[in-house]
């Protein structure tokens, strides 16, 4: 006779997830500073910097300014305080 073997849903349970609203949308740019955030994954610093270039070149009203983390994966409280104390928006930038 075979012997039986168990096998295991390896599926899992997966936990409940509660939505949250997305930040409210800025009337207009002109006159803004925009933190650019480089998550620290692969090739986002690049990304960041054609990005602020992209800004200067087609919204020259907006200042932007490129932050990184000091760690990727961990939040950064002094980086997140500074961007409410003096930034309007943030855009995060993973890589490719």
């Amino acid at each position: 006779m075979p012997e039986l073997i168990t096998v295991h849903d390896p599926r899992g349970f997966p936990p409940a997830v509660a939505a949250k609203p997305l930040a409210p949308r800025l009337e207009a740019l002109d006159g803004r500073r925009i933190y650019l955030v480089d998550c620290l994954f692969d090739n986002s610093d690049i990304f960041m910097v054609e990005l602020q270039r992209w800004f200067g070149e087609q919204l020259p009203g907006v200042e932007t300014r490129v932050a990184r983390p000091t760690e990727s994966w961990v939040d950064d409280p002094a980086l997140r305080a500074a961007i409410v104390a003096e930034g309007d928006a943030a855009i995060l930038g993973v890589g490719v």
